[in-house]
């Protein structure tokens, strides 16, 4: 199995691919993420595109790169990560007692000698929330925790009290499809005539 470089400092990523018994290197990527796209599965897919493709440019010989980028949207409208605490609380009053969805953009680029392909994909789950009180708004600030997260919420921690359900791959919503992503590389693989473990 090739080296794998994992181009995102996500600790949540980190956590799922060492959870699927990847063995794997970190290695952020400083691309400037721009992109005109404006529908959530074209920018995620975009955007992770350029984190990975940077990171394939810093690596040496044979690797695989995964990167990825998750947004939550609302009605359509993309919910990037909270600028301030206003901004947090706009977002979470706006996603209590909704349904909205999350879009994760998976890119992987595999390079052996001088051949380099790539695939780009993209997964979508529906979070319902339960009515979040003003005051649960406030306490959930007051956790620190609503800042670093697209969407202003991270399901994995003290929000999950908030969800009402899901449809669809509850990872993607943590962010990373790892289903999705152990699939692609496997048939990947196998094409390649190697092996997984």
């Amino acid at each position: 199995m090739k080296k794998i470089i994992l181009a995102s400092a996500s600790p949540r990523r980190r956590e799922l691919l060492k959870q699927a018994g990847f063995s794997f290197e970190v290695m952020e990527s400083d691309a400037e993420e721009v992109t005109d796209k404006t529908a959530p599965d074209e920018v995620v897919k975009e955007l992770s595109s350029i984190k990975a493709k940077s990171v394939l440019g810093l690596v040496q010989g044979d690797a695989l790169v995964i990167g990825a980028d998750t947004i939550v949207a609302l009605d359509g409208r993309i919910l990037g990560k909270p600028k301030d605490r206003a901004d947090a609380a706009k977002m979470l009053s706006g996603l209590s007692g909704r349904t909205h969805q999350v879009y994760t953009g998976v890119s992987l680029f595999f390079r052996t000698g001088e051949t380099v392909e790539s695939k780009s994909f993209c997964e979508e789950t529906d979070v319902a929330m339960y009515p979040i009180e003003p005051a649960e708004i406030e306490w959930y600030l007051n956790s620190g925790e609503p800042f670093d997260k697209a969407g202003a919420y991270g399901i994995q921690g003290k929000a999950a009290v908030f969800v009402k359900s899901i449809r669809g791959d509850y990872n993607n919503v943590v962010g990373l499809p790892l289903a999705r992503v152990y699939q692609e590389i496997k048939a990947w693989i196998k094409d390649e005539g190697e092996s997984m473990r």
